[in-house]
């Protein structure tokens, strides 16, 4: 129909439209060529996705309204979890409603306790401890003949998880950017207020704090922080073992433990003491930093004058201090230092030690390489009054302990797998590593006869 077009052509180009009609049809066509102008975009970039968000700025509603919600989300979760006096409760109603096994003696139950248990302790506690008692939950536990579980481990498996929980949610209070990672001070903060509910530490002096809480915190970056970003994954955090050797401390000692055993643990009081004063008693100008000559003091001046220069070119940095090409090991530097030698075994230390061996950054070790490492630890044999040593003896056995898959070539992995990588770095780089090596038959001898008497 002719005035139909018309109209429509009339009222198309804006002619017949007011003031107000207008600037609506004119905000329609902009936002639609925004539109088209994001979807040709999206179509040109193809799958890449978005790996980039800016962040709020400080001060901003965007800001405050993310605060909110974190505080309010944890909040809620921190709701959700057993106290100890439901633990407890919980405990209670597990020992009064299992069987005893006959054979083992042990506290047991079958589905169908474990069913009713967990009726009597939502109507004791509350639902919040429903989560625990699922069918997946059960089926994961050893179950003997009968298809029972024993409730200790159930127990256990419940607390770890409330801890954990906790664990997480004390951290993410502390990351301040809500990225899920937490920085030196961040993680600082959060053993700090640890201390005094760890009961190995309640003693520990106020002018200590501080520094107790630098060296603890170096440890989880160590482990969790491989890349050296300066933050730690908060699940990397949680998963790892060192969470575990910190909350070790929980435990009252009821006998007496020696020195030596408490050295044991990184976090243990007088473990960070030790720290300290071997730092101090290597530092003879008392500058704050170590040089390759003090360095060569640790452990009795064992190590070989290669691997701590070495240490100084890959892990040392060159301070703004430091006179011409000399460098200097900071602290920090220094307990990376220790924890890559106490823990030769881990692939963080072995890669840190990894990186001192490879001559020339190139990823592997050569015969070549070998033989310049045990060169010093030789010559340091000899000096002790051992006896004569081949050097391509110890070689040739290095070889057969890793069994590299490139017969020509030692690989980071190939230490790994072989399950020897702390003992071949040991040979190659202290001396004493090296005569613990040559002695392991004499020694495993003497550790098994106190036993047997």
């Amino acid at each position: 129909m002719p005035w139909v077009q018309n109209l429509r052509r009339y009222i198309g180009n804006g002619a017949g439209l007011g003031s107000e009609a207008l600037m609506e049809l004119e905000t329609k066509r902009i936002l639609l060529d925004i539109f088209k102008e994001k979807q040709q975009k999206a179509a040109e970039g193809g799958t890449i996705p978005t790996f980039y968000k800016k962040k709020p700025e400080e001060g901003s509603i965007s800001q405050r309204v993310q605060k909110l919600a974190k505080y309010r989300f944890l909040k809620k979760q921190s709701d959700l979890l057993l106290n100890a006096d439901d633990l407890d409760a919980m405990w209670v109603c597990l020992r009064e409603n299992c069987v005893i096994d006959d054979t083992t003696g042990a506290e047991k139950m079958n589905y169908e306790d474990f069913c009713h248990i967990a009726s009597v302790c939502a109507e004791q506690i509350g639902p919040k401890c429903r989560r625990f008692f699922s069918p997946s939950n059960f089926m994961k536990f050893e179950k003997d003949e009968q298809g029972r579980i024993a409730i200790l481990p159930f127990y256990l498996y419940v607390m770890r998880t409330v801890s954990l929980t906790q664990a997480r949610i004390d951290m993410s209070e502390l990351d301040e950017d809500s990225d899920g990672f937490l920085q030196p001070h961040e993680m600082e903060a959060y053993i700090r207020g640890l201390i005094p509910n760890l009961a190995q530490l309640r003693d520990m002096p106020a002018a200590f704090v501080q520094m107790y809480c630098r060296i603890a915190a170096h440890k989880f970056f160590f482990f969790c922080d491989p890349h050296r970003r300066g933050k730690a994954c908060i699940k990397k955090v949680l998963l790892s073992n060192c969470l575990q050797e910190l909350m070790e401390l929980h435990q009252e000692s009821e006998e007496e433990v020696t020195d030596t055993e408490q050295a044991e643990n990184w976090f243990s009081l007088i473990s960070a003491q030790r720290i300290c004063d071997m730092f101090l008693a290597l530092d003879k100008d008392m500058n704050g930093t170590l040089s390759q000559q003090e360095l060569r003091e640790y452990a009795d001046g064992t190590l070989t004058e290669i691997f701590i220069q070495r240490v100084f070119d890959e892990h040392v940095r060159r301070g703004k201090t430091s006179a011409g090409n000399a460098r200097e090991m900071d602290f920090e530097s220094f307990m990376d230092f220790v924890l890559a030698l106490e823990n030769k075994d881990a692939p963080e230390g072995l890669t840190y030690l990894f990186r001192c061996l490879d001559l020339n950054g190139r990823g592997y070790l050569t015969t070549a390489d070998i033989h310049t490492f045990f060169r010093d630890v030789h010559q340091k044999w000899v000096e002790g009054g051992n006896y004569e040593l081949c050097i391509e003896d110890v070689r040739d056995e290095i070889w057969d302990m890793v069994k590299p898959a490139d017969p020509l070539r030692i690989s980071l992995a190939d230490l790994l797998s072989c399950k020897q990588g702390g003992t071949v770095a040991s040979m190659l780089i202290d001396v004493r590593g090296f005569w613990a090596h040559d002695n392991r038959e004499n020694l495993l001898q003497e550790e098994e006869e106190p036993e047997e008497e």
